[in-house]
């Protein structure tokens, strides 16, 4: 992480921790970067199931939980202040949860990334504590965590009402 002219930190993705932390560079991208984050989640979680399954993706999301944490804060302690945008890899391992009560299919792929967004916009509570209370990049990953706990636990009671 270097400044510019402007004394505004800038990240290169040279930088393992910020690769990871930007999801290789889809938090770098303009506009809305968690919704960046969440789509750039897709195809590696469709990957991560098709390779192994659930398990995979389960394994995959703890991986990436650790590894963001610990990427996250080498960013934030690098004076980028407490939550930047441009950090997705939350939104990363969010999304995978979601996505662990899904099978391999395009439509509900694309539901699951609505519920996770929604979830993770709204913030109902604890997301909204965890948010707001738990600090450092521990923090910064659990709220988006609890996001996606909400949003499977929807797709998951919606498939059991639908079924039934």
């Amino acid at each position: 992480m270097n400044g510019d002219e402007s004394g505004k930190p800038q990240v290169t993705l040279r930088d393992p921790a910020a690769l990871i932390a930007t999801w290789f560079g889809a938090g770098l991208l303009p506009g809305a970067p968690g919704t960046w984050g969440s789509l750039a989640a897709l195809p590696f979680g469709w990957a991560l199931q098709l390779a192994g399954g659930p398990v995979a993706l389960a394994a995959g999301a703890a991986l990436v939980f650790a590894l963001g944490t610990w990427a996250t804060g080498r960013l934030i302690g690098g004076s980028l202040g407490s939550d930047p945008g441009l950090v997705v890899v939350d939104e990363v391992v969010g999304q995978w949860l979601v996505l662990l009560v899904v099978p391999l299919d395009p439509f509900l792929y694309a539901a699951a990334f609505l519920v996770f967004r929604l979830f993770d916009i709204l913030k109902p509570w604890p997301v909204s504590w965890a948010d707001r209370a738990v600090k450092g990049a521990f923090g910064v990953m659990l709220d988006d965590v609890l996001a996606g706990i909400y949003g499977a636990a929807l797709l998951s009671t919606l498939a059991w009402w639908i079924g039934s």
